[in-house]
Order: C-alpha cells, then structure tokens, then sequence
C-alpha cells in the first residue's frame, strides 16, 4: 500500500496556500489523478494501490464524486491565489485507472475542465493493463478527450509475468494496443527488466516485442526490490535471487540499442520516444520542476516551490473531502539549496541536460572529471550544458553525487 508520507508542516482545513506565495502564471500547470485500485497486488508494486478487500470502507464506485469534490476545493484554492491556469496536460495513474468505469474517468476529465480548463493541445493520458482496453473502452476515453495511453505490457514472457505477479497474457498487450490506436489514441507501452530469472534473451523478446507493437513511446525500468513487498520477502526468503546489477547493465544497453535502430530515441534515462511530439509532456513537467496539483489518496502536488501531499487511504480521503476539508495531509516550503539540489537531480537525467549554471563550485568543478570518465558529454557542457552519456545514464546517481558534492 505504498511507504509512508513524508513528515511536513499542518495544512490549513481548507487547504489555503500561503498568503506570501507568488504564482509566475507562464509556468505550466499540470493535473495528475491518482486511480488508486487494483484487482491484483503485484509483488514488486510499491505504490498507493488497494484491492477490494483493502479498501475498507472506502468505496470504487463513488471514487470520481470524490476526486470532484477535491477539484473544487483546488479550483476555490487557486483562485483565491490567483493561480487558476488552463492545464496543458492530465494523467490519469495508478493503480489501475481503467478498472473504474470509462465514463468515471471522462466525468472526471470534464471536472477538471470545468474547473480549470484544458488547454486546446493538452496531452491526456490514461494508464491502462492491456486486460482492461476493449476497442469500447478506448472508443470512450477518446471521446471524452483523452489523446494517449500508456499500457503496462512488463514484459512478453510467461515466466517473467508470474515472477512479478502480472495476471494478463503476454498476447491481450497487442489487443489493448490495437484497440488504443483504432480510436485515435497515441500509444506508450511499460516495459519492467530484471526480474529474478530473467535471461538476457527473455529480455529481448520482450523488446522485440513491444518494438513490433510500433508505440509512440517506450518506458523501461530497472526492477526496484522495495522493502516490505512480497517480492522482497520472497528474496529474503531465498526463494528468489536478487536482481544483478550487471545483468541489469546489459539490458539497459540492448534496450538503448534495439530502441534506437527502431526509431525511438532516448528523452529520459527511462524513456524512449518517436520523435519530440511523443515524448510524455507530464512526466517531462516533473522533471523540468513545474507546476501540478494531485488529486487522490497519497497524491502529491507542487505550486511555485510549495509541495504537499494527501492522505494516503481511500476512506481517510473520502472522511475529509465529505467534511469539506482538504485532503492535504501535510506540506511543506524547500529552500534554495533543496530545490537546487532537486533541480539537479531531475533535469540531468532528461536529454536536454542540466544547465551548467545550476551547479555550485564543487559541481562545475567535477564536470571535468565526468567528461574525462566518459559519464557526460564534452561537447555539451562547453556549450553550458550537463547531458549525460549512455554510460553516464547507467551511473546516473554517481553523476548526482559528484555534481551536487
């Protein structure tokens, strides 16, 4: 059900931002909807995500009147800010956003357009596990505004999906897929490598895979064993074998290298993309620091330097929201240096790189020294800016630690 919120300072009730805030309105305002059910609780899913039997007086079928209520409590909180502005994207995640009914979401949508408006180019993206697209589904969220979605496909092997306690076949990935672009929909497929017993040649099949689906986009994480998951019990158990750094390495490099012959070029450490117009505007808002609100239990916001955070629980949320209160858990206002910090160890990791002038003494100084290791490009930090290399991409925290030393 996810780790713990972070500690941080009250929130007032009704959710008010601090008088002293300032709002630039040039910086792009985004909208994330946390989906926080699931029909299954994958192994290795860290996430704020429930089952039917973990909700606990929190109820599916009433969840979109509830994120309502929260978009009104954020539309009277932007507004008395002045900070009302027109999203430029909406992504809808989880969880399993397309477990709820195709009209929930569009009703939804239309909140927050309501509310906020939604710029005419908005990308819209909803997360989706491939048994949960029907060419109904997708026929539905394109009518209701959604331009993209993003199928949680893992990987194409059998073995592989039950190691991460994935219940879809391999072959609904290329239904869902079929079904997304028959709407009109863009497409990104989710790609997972590194599970205990996957092979390099698993991983390949996978890549060909999804590289035959022809996305718009490809996502590929690195297996994460977070405490407190089955799959870490699992391996403390010694039922299974730790994920291998090296392996890991090596199906990096074949992703990077089968990903690129095939068109799709790298944007983010973990992302692939066909071209400018397909890389993900909302996650590229993340790294770039700008503004979004989060709605939903656990979801986090961030407006003009202040960060907040849900409650993390369905029924909390729904308790506070029935109040008319803000679900706000807590928040908080980083300084300078944290938000430097931050901005380093974000924007160096998209392919547009980190400009040269967000490091202090002891970063410029190591750039040097990354150059010199083959960890980022020379060419790009004598024009002023810090890009890192595929090797560099593999050492991405180093980087950070040497940059922000």
């Amino acid at each position: 059900m996810g780790s713990a919120l972070p500690l941080g300072d009250p929130v007032p009730t009704d959710g008010a931002l601090p008088a002293d805030l300032r709002v630039d309105p040039g910086v792009d305002f985004g909208v994330y909807v946390h989906v926080p059910f699931c029909r299954v609780r994958c192994g290795y899913c860290d996430f704020n995500t429930y089952t039917a039997t973990e909700l606990r007086g929190a109820r599916q079928d009433a969840y979109a009147d509830e994120v309502l209520r929260e978009i009104a409590v954020a539309q009277r909180v932007l507004s008395e800010a002045g900070a009302v502005r027109a999203a430029s994207t909406v992504f809808f995640g989880g969880g399993t956003p397309t477990l709820l009914p195709p009209g929930d979401l569009a009703r939804m949508l239309a909140g927050i357009r309501d509310a906020f408006g939604v710029q005419p180019d908005a990308e819209v993206t909803v997360e989706a596990n491939p048994d949960t697209v029907t060419a109904e589904v997708a026929l539905e969220l394109a009518a209701a505004g959604v331009t993209r979605m993003s199928i949680g496909m893992q990987s194409a092997v059998p073995h592989v999906l039950a190691t991460l306690d994935r219940t879809h076949d391999p072959a609904g990935v290329r239904t869902a897929v079929e079904a997304a672009r028959a709407a009109g929909l863009g497409v990104s497929v989710d790609l997972i490598y590194g599970a205990p017993g996957e092979g390099l040649d698993d991983w390949r099949l996978s890549l060909e895979t999804a590289i035959d689906l022809a996305p718009d986009h490809v996502s590929a994480y690195a297996l994460i064993i977070e405490d407190g998951t089955a799959l870490e019990r699992r391996i403390r158990r010694d039922e299974l074998a730790a994920p291998d750094d090296d392996l890991q390495a090596d199906m990096y490099e074949l992703a990077d290298d089968l990903l690129t012959a095939a068109g799709l070029h790298w944007y983010e450490v973990s992302n692939w993309a066909r071209g400018e117009e397909h890389r993900s505007r909302h996650n590229l808002a993340y790294w770039r620091g700008t503004d979004w609100w989060g709605f939903g239990p656990g979801a986090h916001s961030h407006v003009a330097g202040l960060r907040w955070w849900n409650v993390k629980h369905p029924a909390a949320y729904a308790q506070r929201l029935a109040a008319a209160q803000s679900p706000a858990a807590a928040r908080e206002r980083p300084d300078e240096a944290a938000r430097r910090l931050e901005r380093v160890l974000l924007r160096s990791r998209i392919a547009e790189g980190l400009p040269v002038s967000e490091l202090t003494g002891a970063g410029r100084h190591a750039v040097a020294e990354l150059i010199a290791d083959g960890l980022i490009e020379g060419a790009s930090a004598l024009r002023g800016r810090v890009i890192l290399t595929r090797r560099g991409r593999l050492l991405a925290d180093a980087v950070v630690r040497a940059l922000t030393g």
